[in-house]
């Protein structure tokens, strides 16, 4: 060990810091100390240490609950798959037919007006279409 004489010897106080002292490297911090001694712990070894806090009814019962919250979610996954399907293939099937009738009637005008201005010239036929589908005007009184 050095002695107190020889301290004063190095250290001349003229700005060293106590982290340059003899004294510093000879006593080295506390959280030096712990950091060199921990051992690096995998996350699988820290929760089998936390499994280890619990009792095995406890542990029993978290892993039941577990698996059947993953059960039941996978039973709502494939329930609403299969719900969908049921929903938009039914959709399909009653709804399809109305939407041919629809455009089907859509078509058969259309050719209805085509043939009139075939026989009856673009004028005579378009007045007709429009007059039926106007409200009767009423009469112009004098």
């Amino acid at each position: 060990m050095t002695s107190v004489e020889e301290v004063d010897q190095l250290d001349s106080g003229m700005g060293s810091s106590d982290a340059h002292s003899p004294e510093a490297k000879l006593h080295p911090p506390d959280n030096e100390i712990d950091e060199d001694d921990e051992e690096d712990e995998s996350l699988a070894e820290r929760l089998l240490g936390l499994t280890e806090m619990f009792p095995g009814e406890v542990r029993n019962l978290g892993y039941n609950v577990g698996t059947c919250l993953c059960t039941c979610m996978k039973g709502l996954y494939a329930f609403s798959c299969s719900a969908a399907w049921l929903l938009f293939s039914s959709s399909a099937i009653l709804f399809a037919p109305i939407l041919f009738e629809i455009e089907r009637v859509q078509m058969e005008e259309v050719q209805r007006i085509q043939q009139k201005q075939v026989l009856l010239g673009p004028s005579k036929a378009m007045s007709n279409v429009n007059a039926s589908s106007l409200p009767m005007a009423p009469p112009v009184q004098q």
